[in-house]
């Protein structure tokens, strides 16, 4: 029999098991949906509208300012999904960013950046992934329809085993971890979410060649309907690292593409790619990155 030691410790000890268990299951959060409660505006709150109930946020361009909104949370691994509805007419040299960072000086970065164009011509969606403070990982799309019609989803996944950026569900970029081969890949600092318009004229459309016509202005994109489904920062990685039912994105069913996946990923990098880093011999002088020789999948 337990002496009465014994079963102190062994309820302690189940305890502190239960204690784990419950701030493993805390970690993952489903958001409210209400942006002023997940968000906080970061610059220019005059160029910055949300609607009534919370649902919809929409940011503004115009010669005196753009502006910005971030999450009051951090997140380490999970997936973020949100819709936003494009600039129509002529978008020429604004660029919309959505993006998770860890706001450090060597920090990581998961860009997405919208780069507007003039009229009869596609927007441009660019990818690039810092880690450790350093990008040079840049990807260019043409998108396969006007996003600035309908509203349209755009998700990063982001888990132990790789990074996935998706629009509508379809896989547009992949970048796998392969740390054990010397390959940086973020996997400690937390990252916020933010969403922003701003004024890249210098370089975001045609090279910087067609500039932001003002007589157009205000510029407005518009955010509605995303979804936190992330890992909580609370100072202790290890929580957001295991694959627990709350972290499910670190499960195994998520280390690699689905053969649906796949599929539709090889369509896009066919019909759609218009840049990737790691055909770019020139700017590399033939030493690609180490990544650029691995599988993506």
């Amino acid at each position: 029999m337990m002496s009465s030691y014994q079963k102190i410790m062994a309820g302690l000890i189940v305890g502190l098991l239960m204690l784990g268990l419950i701030q493993i299951s805390v970690a993952s959060v489903v958001s409210t949906g209400d942006f002023n409660k997940d968000f906080y505006i970061m610059w220019s709150p005059s160029h910055v509208s949300t609607s009534s109930d919370g649902r919809t946020r929409s940011l503004k361009l115009d010669q005196e300012s753009g502006s910005g909104f971030s999450s009051n949370q951090k997140f380490l691994f999970g997936q973020i999904d949100v819709q936003i509805k494009l600039i129509p007419g002529r978008s020429a040299g604004t660029v919309v960013a959505y993006y998770l960072t860890s706001d450090e000086p060597n920090h990581d970065e998961l860009d997405f950046e919208f780069l507007g164009n003039v009229v009869g011509q596609p927007y441009l969606l660019q990818t690039n992934i810092y880690i450790n403070g350093f990008d040079n990982r840049e990807e260019r799309i043409k998108l396969w329809f006007d996003p600035s019609k309908h509203f349209h989803t755009y998700s990063i996944l982001w888990n132990i085993h790789q990074i996935v950026f998706m629009v509508d569900g379809i896989p547009i970029r992949v970048y796998r971890n392969h740390g054990e081969k010397g390959v940086a890949f973020p996997m400690w600092r937390p990252m916020s979410i933010k969403a922003s318009i701003w004024n890249g004229e210098s370089w975001a459309t045609n090279g910087g060649r067609d500039k932001i016509d003002w007589s157009q202005a205000p510029f407005i994109v518009s955010f509605r309907n995303y979804k936190i489904d992330a890992c909580v920062w609370k100072g202790y990685a290890r929580f957001c690292r295991v694959d627990s039912p709350g972290n499910w994105w670190n499960n195994n069913r998520f280390s690699t593409l689905t053969f649906r996946q796949r599929s539709l990923f090889k369509w896009v990098r066919k019909h759609h790619l218009l840049y990737d880093y790691c055909h770019d011999y020139k700017r590399f002088q033939f030493k690609l990155p180490k990544e650029c020789s691995l599988p993506k999948y």
